[in-house]
């Protein structure tokens, strides 16, 4: 749903307050101890949108769509290796197939 601004105002990163759905607080002090949501993780990499290095705590349900979009990159690759693979194993098996009958019909024709 997009955001509406007041007339006349434009957005600005100060503007926008993230806030958690749950009503949560990720992490914060009460006696003396620090209470984390188990939900807040650390993740290290390349965000496979902008390329850039992330290292970064948040909300795991907020990196899901990064991650998503990750796995969907993976998968594809993982595609295209399963892919040439098999076009591989298509190959030689034809070749074995054609040296197996040229074996065959060389003693056929020894034998007759």
């Amino acid at each position: 749903m997009p955001r509406v601004l007041p007339k006349g105002k434009e957005s600005k990163d100060d503007d926008i307050v993230m806030t958690c759905p749950l009503g949560s607080v990720c992490e914060e002090i009460k006696d003396n101890k620090v209470h984390r949501c188990m939900w807040y993780t650390k993740i290290v990499g390349t965000d496979p949108n902008t390329g850039k290095t992330v290292d970064d705590w948040s909300c795991a349900i907020s990196w899901m769509p990064m991650l998503q979009i990750e796995m969907s990159q993976t998968n594809r690759g993982q595609s295209q290796a399963i892919e040439s693979f098999r076009n591989e194993t298509v190959k030689g098996q034809k070749e074995f197939n054609q040296l197996i009958q040229q074996s065959q019909q060389a003693k056929k024709l020894d034998g007759s």
